[in-house]
């Protein structure tokens, strides 16, 4: 393979965190994955992730929680500058350093937020000409909210989260993130997803109708009554504490609450700036969370800064 001529100029983008205002799931499939109906907003919580030339790929991680960051070539942002170089012929001489403020393990997509950052980034380091389909089509082959992490706004993933429809939305949504001590493997919460609901006849997953028309209208009332997560209660059985989360939550006047993804973070939509204050101050405050904050959707997608 041949190296490009990069120079020495490196390339950030910053890419967003995602809520799920919807997670419907499937029975497991053959493949161990499951069918999803997973609606996505992405909200204002960044990461940025830097690709600059290097003499052979490194990782480096800087803010709250890096230290939980693999810096190996386990590393999703480490495995998009590995596809995209193998694509095109290119060395992955690369150095990646990320500047992580999206929680880590959280139900937020981070690690799935800098796959894509990274292989943006590197993308345009590297001058390859990817277009748009095949910056997806890598994004799907690294996993499931990769490629939502790409385009941002709000989405519906239905396949195992990957294939991707634009959903409207008709205003910004003020949200509250409480952070959890520790993380949650997204593969143990699925598995005990699959515990619970042995022996049940699951439906097919579907976007609700009602959630849909909540988002176009951008309506956080309507929105918070249409709030769903098929995982919350595989994520409440592996970590009952997040139940004082909530309740904390929603006592202190968000419209609605939930589990994000597949945990530890829980999400509450509130109405307004002024409600994401206070809501945030009383979860800070009850002991039930690490710490809380505020954002607003929908986000852009990764950009290039």
């Amino acid at each position: 393979m041949t190296r490009a001529d990069t120079g020495t100029r490196g390339v950030t983008v910053r890419v967003p965190a995602k809520v799920n205002v919807q997670l419907a799931v499937g029975a497991a499939r053959p493949d161990g994955f499951h069918d999803l109906a997973n609606v996505f907003l992405a909200v204002g919580l960044y990461d940025e992730v830097t690709a600059a030339p290097a003499d052979e790929l490194t990782i480096t991680c800087s803010g709250p929680d890096a230290a939980q960051v693999p810096l190996d070539r386990g590393n999703l942002a480490a495995r998009a500058a590995l596809a995209l170089a193998e694509r095109y012929g290119i060395e992955p001489a690369v150095h990646l350093h990320i500047a992580k403020d999206i929680p880590v393990a959280g139900g937020m997509a981070g690690g799935s937020a800098d796959g894509a950052a990274a292989l943006l980034a590197c993308d345009a380091l590297w001058s390859t000409g990817a277009s748009r389909e095949e910056l997806l089509e890598i994004c799907a082959e690294l996993g499931s909210d990769v490629p939502f992490s790409l385009i941002g706004g709000a989405a519906l993933g239905t396949g195992r989260g990957e294939l991707l429809t634009p959903v409207a939305t008709g205003g910004t949504f003020h949200w509250v993130f409480a952070l959890a001590d520790g993380g949650l493997s997204t593969p143990v919460v699925f598995g005990e997803f699959d515990r619970l609901t042995a022996g049940t006849d699951l439906p097919v997953p579907a976007a609700a109708p009602a959630l849909l028309d909540a988002l176009a209208s951008g309506d956080p009332a309507a929105l918070a009554k249409t709030l769903s997560n098929d995982l919350q209660a595989a994520a409440l059985s592996l970590r009952p504490s997040l139940a004082a989360t909530l309740a904390a939550g929603t006592g202190a006047g968000a419209l609605g609450a939930l589990v994000s993804g597949s945990g530890p973070t829980t999400a509450f939509l509130v109405p307004d700036e002024s409600t994401a204050r206070r809501v945030a101050a009383a979860l800070t405050a009850s002991g039930t969370c690490r710490t809380a904050r505020t954002a607003l959707s929908p986000a852009a997608g990764a950009t290039v800064v």
